[in-house]
């Protein structure tokens, strides 16, 4: 029965001790064993805090004992992204140039999750200050993918995504800018949940591009997805029950999105399109011109804000960057203040065509990536492909932070791909029910 408690749900995790069949310490203790005893452990955990999580435990304990639980995920132990603060353990973004840095207090969406009973494990590898989606990291360290060990992890949350997926956390919590909790969902058959800009709170991350920044989490199910954004915000998940696909309406989006696709994602994609519709949803497919517009701003908008965060520890100690990381921050030199001004302004006006575009729909399906985990060995060797794999990697994902929107992708059934579902600012909740009912259509 323990060794089955490393593949369960936060949530089933979360009723095993509300019923008294699971007790909070022995269930972190066993987490902290098995990741003290993986063969891949120090690939996907930067460090564990093993006292504060047995501490944390401890006080679960009593509080179920006592009949006191602070939520349905009180003494369910999870993993954190190493770019949220934790009050006296390292957070280092992934990065040399933040080596040794260390905390004085928790990021507030920990300190939320703390408060709400659950149990940090520790801090999870991720790419160099969360700037590429394959995962890659040789400064640190690659995780690995569940399904392809010679392939990329998909990042930047990708200590995140593995540490799930591997059985050494029942959830993780990441950072989402250009699709950094869906990449590594994807390609690691996971949930992911990418929050609308602005309502997770960011103090206490390090920040990438903090108009673009979000928080969310890489689960097994969506009752999980939904369970932990409750948790990070101190408030009620999302109501689940009777979520149904009878009578939704989609919109496939074709501007771009189903552009490149490789073999496999297209096949998980129109696997999941099929299995809705016989589910009762009907699909529309349309062009959205603005998207493509939207697009073409990516490198002014993302690149501008990245260098202009971290252009003065960057360019103080260079050497001590992957070049390819390097690189991508260092395009946003090119542009002047007046072309990102310009492009901002330009994206409140796309922003506000798509949304009148999509207010009909329960949702927009796109497939969440494009490509397979590409192959680490040959992303290391050529950095033309680094670059190339990563703009497709991110180009699907990239819409929904671009047009501002809540996003959850779901695994296809196809392993690594992801069908995603986009919907209006602040539509988490509502997002969340449809991919109850999504979930249940797709396994």
């Amino acid at each position: 029965m323990v060794q089955n408690w490393l593949g369960m749900s936060a949530g089933d995790l979360g009723r095993g001790i509300e019923t008294g069949k699971i007790d909070p310490v022995d269930l972190t203790a066993t987490f902290l064993d098995e990741i003290a005893g993986h063969p891949l452990r120090d690939r996907i955990y930067a460090r564990t805090t093993r006292a504060r999580a047995l501490s944390e435990a401890q006080a679960a304990r009593d509080r179920a004992r006592a009949g006191l639980r602070l939520g349905p995920l009180d003494g369910v132990p999870i993993s954190w992204k190493d770019l949220f603060d934790s009050a006296g353990a390292a957070t280092e973004a992934g990065a040399a140039l933040l080596q040794g840095r260390v905390p004085d207090r928790d990021a507030e969406v920990l300190a939320a999750a703390t408060a709400g009973g659950l149990v940090c494990l520790g801090k999870t590898h991720m790419t160099e200050l969360a700037f590429s989606g394959l995962g890659l990291n040789p400064v640190t360290a690659t995780p690995p993918c569940i399904n392809d060990p010679k392939g990329a992890p998909g990042g930047s949350s990708s200590g995140a995504a593995a540490s799930v997926a591997f059985g050494l956390a029942a959830g993780a919590i990441g950072s989402d800018t250009g699709g950094s909790v869906r990449v590594p969902a994807v390609w690691n058959d996971l949930v992911g949940l990418k929050t609308t800009s602005g309502r997770v709170s960011l103090k206490g991350v390090v920040p990438l591009c903090p108009k673009f920044d979000t928080v969310g989490p890489l689960t097994r199910t969506v009752e999980d997805a939904a369970l932990l954004l409750a948790a990070l915000e101190g408030g009620r998940p999302a109501d689940l029950s009777g979520a149904s696909l009878k009578g939704t309406q989609f919109l496939v989006l074709e501007t771009v999105a189903l552009d490149s696709l490789r073999d496999a994602p297209r096949a998980g994609f129109n696997h999941a399109i099929g299995r809705l519709a016989e589910e009762g949803a009907t699909i529309v497919r349309a062009q959205a011109p603005e998207v493509a517009e939207a697009l073409a701003l990516a490198g002014v908008l993302f690149a501008t804000e990245a260098y202009g965060t971290w252009r003065t520890m960057i360019e103080a100690e260079p050497e001590k960057m992957y070049p390819p990381v390097l690189d991508r921050f260092r395009g946003g030199k090119t542009f002047s203040g007046a072309d990102y001004v310009a492009a901002w302004q330009l994206l409140d006006r796309l922003r506000a065509t798509w949304a009148a575009r999509i207010a009909g729909y329960d949702a927009v399906l796109l497939p969440t990536c494009p490509i397979l985990p590409p192959n680490v060995d040959r992303l290391m060797a050529d950095s033309e492909f680094f670059m190339a794999e990563n703009l497709l990697a991110l180009r699907n994902t990239r819409i929904g932070n671009l047009m501002g929107s809540a996003v959850l992708t779901l695994p296809t059934g196809v392993p690594s791909t992801g069908i995603s579902f986009l919907g209006l600012p602040m539509s988490e909740e509502r997002l969340l029910r449809i991919g109850a009912a999504a979930e249940r259509a797709l396994t």
